[in-house]
């Protein structure tokens, strides 16, 4: 089975790494970086994974290249794990390239951000496609050198994916099977691909913590950090209880879906029940979504976007940060576009949002391209 792997970043080199200790798994990774490609060409080639238990793993990819047409002969199956925001360039750009003589299967690591309808618009073209998504990474990873070796953090226990709602239940079937030759977790696969669009996760959390550490009134509103901080062990209070906020809205955004489409989202979990029976024994103390956060082994040493501050001594938000790009110009605008439609009242959702539009000055408002202009009415 060959698996094309779009993106070398984190989550791209990890699992390169990963499906290389796998026999009879031919590997081929797509990239934008000429560096990384240059480096696999130049050098032996060997990329490596850093377990948590203190191993090494290491695994060559057949291909590490910026050519789609080479990256994508004979494949069986595309996974995308670049971001969002970086996703339309990357479909248009491998469209033609794809085979036709065979099922492909194509689907995004993690799935959010309306991958499906994304993907069925760009590949309108090729009937032979079979589009999916994985409802969040297996694993955490961190600490890239890119083209060199990765640090793999928590692993999820179960692994859950869905089926662009026009997929047969043959292909279902099928996505499973192959999965599982790549994955040691188990591989669910969930009834509707909007169990994957609305589960709580980055577009989230990552605004509600920006939001506590420099919106109106937060710590440094106006002024820089003296030091690197981590995303979730130095979680602010009123970022996790605003991240609670904004969960609850999400889980009405899900009730208002359930009515309107008749589908059951039960899946759909609040954001501290998904993360306790993600992480189990990894997590510390769960009593609250402050003392998780802090507490989750998983999530020990994610930093925070920071970058010298241009300005004077310290550090201030990296505004080229995927937590701007993807989580909140692509994610969190999604979400606020479907309780729109629906009718459902978000505040915290929509003043963190609000909020970091005027915070960032690079986006523009409205709707994101990837959603049907007639959802939900032609779910």
């Amino acid at each position: 089975m060959k698996v094309t792997i779009c993106g070398a970043g984190r989550t791209g080199h990890l699992n390169a790494v990963l499906f290389k200790q796998h026999p009879g798994i031919t590997v081929s990774v797509l990239t934008g970086a000429a560096a990384v490609a240059g480096r696999w060409t130049n050098g032996d080639g060997v990329w490596r994974a850093h377990t948590p238990d203190g191993n090494v793993l290491s695994g060559r990819p057949d291909y590490v290249g910026t050519d789609p047409r080479e990256a994508l002969i004979n494949t069986d199956m595309v996974i995308v794990t670049q971001p969002a925001h970086a996703r339309p360039a990357l479909l248009h750009a491998f469209a033609r390239h794809l085979p036709r003589d065979k099922r492909v299967y194509v689907g995004a690591i993690p799935g959010f951000c309306g991958f499906n309808w994304l993907a069925a618009k760009s590949l309108s073209s090729a009937d032979n496609v079979v589009i999916w998504g994985m409802k969040d990474v297996p694993h955490t990873a961190f600490d890239l050198v890119p083209g060199e070796q990765v640090r793999m953090g928590g692993a999820k226990s179960q692994l859950f994916v869905a089926l662009h709602r026009r997929e047969s239940a043959a292909s279902g079937t099928r996505l499973q099977a192959m999965l599982r030759r790549l994955y040691e977790a188990s591989v669910t696969l969930l009834q509707d691909y909007l169990e994957i669009t609305l589960t709580p996760g980055n577009a989230l959390m990552h605004p509600a913590v920006l939001y506590a550490l420099v919106g109106p009134g937060a710590p440094w509103e106006s002024k820089p950090f003296d030091r690197p901080l981590c995303w979730w062990s130095d979680c602010p209070r009123a970022g996790a209880e605003l991240l609670e906020a904004c969960d609850a809205e999400n889980q009405a955004i899900r009730h208002a879906v359930e009515l309107r489409l008749g589908i059951d989202l039960s899946s759909v979990k609040p954001l501290r029940q998904e993360l306790i029976e993600a992480y189990g024994s990894q997590i510390e103390d769960n009593r609250t979504m402050y003392a998780l956060l802090r507490t989750n082994r998983a999530y020990a040493g994610i930093h925070a976007p920071l970058v010298p501050n241009p300005d004077g001594p310290g550090l201030v938000i990296d505004r080229a940060s995927r937590a701007f790009h993807e989580d909140i110009a692509f994610g969190q605008a999604l979400l606020v576009e479907l309780a729109a439609r629906l009718e459902v009242a978000t505040p915290a959702i929509t003043k963190t949002y609000d909020w970091a539009l005027n915070y960032h000055g690079g986006f523009t408002e409205g709707a994101p391209a990837c959603l049907p202009a007639n959802w939900p009415e032609a779910a």
